[in-house]
């Protein structure tokens, strides 16, 4: 089971994929042209370099799934997306046929496998060097929103996913999306132990259990499922914990998590830990982890842009239709707890310079 959208998202998906092509083949052309005026390698260098930066994107057509696939394809790789349903692959083969994909296709594909079986995966990780896993869950009837039952649906696919990737032999390495609600949902016991969140710390899973916080309870033991699942095959493993992720339309697009992701937002918002995240920074920021796991990237990343006041609060409010005191309840912020994403920070701004100058 995977994510049941409307017909308007799926919509503004498939059209947001129409622009993001169009702007990388822009971007592609003019990178093409300028190394006509050099050297170029050999048909075989160039062979090797495309195996070596092929990647697969689980839902490549979600909001954050697009994100990450338009930044890989500006870093030159070769991009495999899996999608769950045959209107999709349907929708994509038009686009294809149409030109509307033009050349730029070339280092986009498309497979259909299920989240819910590991050979389905691990066929269509067959030839990929790494994975980036972006998917996220709603009730299957599309009534509750994030429920209890999707938690436990999550971390079973989440288990595929890095059970798949660890039996595949091209595979080398796995960014997941986690989230920030995996770390912050702990005993108000012992904020004066912990008064700073980072990527050392997780919720409590009691805790979330007790305040019904399913998408707290779900990110953090599918999680913690990955990293035993990495730990035990000895397969590489990242895990960014983004805040809410905002963004273009960001709640028509990904309302399931947007909703799910605000349950306990006056909590978070009077402790001053409600945070946000641009789609697009951590569509970045997951791409340079990817880069640097090679090197000194690894564990755990915390990714935010920043903490909400209440302007912020206000136009999540419009963007969602949630009543304003459903967010930050009577305003005040009592900051018990910092967040720190130093260490995603620190990893990219020793990097970021040197890897998006080449584009």
């Amino acid at each position: 089971m995977g994510i049941v959208r409307t017909e308007e998202s799926r919509k503004l998906e498939l059209e947001e994929l129409r622009r993001m092509l169009v702007s990388c083949d822009g971007i592609q052309r003019r990178k093409d042209q300028e190394e006509f005026k050099g050297v170029r390698v050999s048909s075989k260098e160039n062979k090797d370099d495309a195996l070596e930066k092929l990647v697969c994107v689980t839902s490549g057509v979600s909001y954050l799934g697009l994100a990450v696939v338009k930044k890989l394809l500006l870093r030159g790789y070769s991009v495999r997306i899996i999608v769950e349903n045959e209107d999709d692959i349907n929708m994509l083969r038009e686009m294809e046929t149409s030109g509307e994909m033009r050349t730029i296709s070339n280092n986009v594909s498309a497979v259909m496998a299920k989240l819910t079986e590991v050979e389905s995966l691990a066929e269509a990780f067959q030839g990929c060097r790494g994975v980036f896993h972006t998917s996220s869950f709603t009730d299957p009837a599309g009534l509750s929103g994030y429920s209890k039952s999707m938690a436990e649906i999550e971390v079973k696919a989440n288990e595929n996913v890095m059970n798949a990737c660890a039996r595949t032999l091209s595979v080398r390495k796995c960014v997941l999306t986690s989230s920030l609600v995996a770390c912050l949902w702990r005993d108000n016991a012992q904020n004066d132990v912990y008064s700073v969140i980072n990527h050392d710390c997780w919720s409590d899973e009691t805790l979330c259990t007790d305040k019904k916080l399913w998408y707290a309870l779900g990110k953090l033991r599918a999680e913690k499922v990955a990293w035993t699942i990495a730990k035990e095959n000895g397969l590489k493993l990242a895990t960014l914990c983004p805040g809410l992720i905002t963004g273009p339309n960001f709640c028509r697009r990904n309302p399931t998590a947007t909703i799910a992701y605000l349950k306990g937002a006056q909590e978070m918002y009077s402790n001053g830990i409600l945070a946000i995240v641009d789609v697009d920074r951590l569509a970045e920021a997951q791409v340079c982890v990817f880069e640097e796991m090679d090197k000194n990237a690894h564990g755990r990343y915390l990714c935010f842009d920043n903490v909400i006041g209440r302007d912020e609060a206000e136009n999540i409010a419009r963007e969602t239709g949630m009543p304003i005191n459903k967010i930050c309840g009577n305003g005040d912020i009592e900051a018990r707890f910092k967040l720190s994403n130093k260490k995603l920070c620190s990893l990219m701004s020793r990097t970021l310079r040197s890897c998006y100058s080449e584009c």
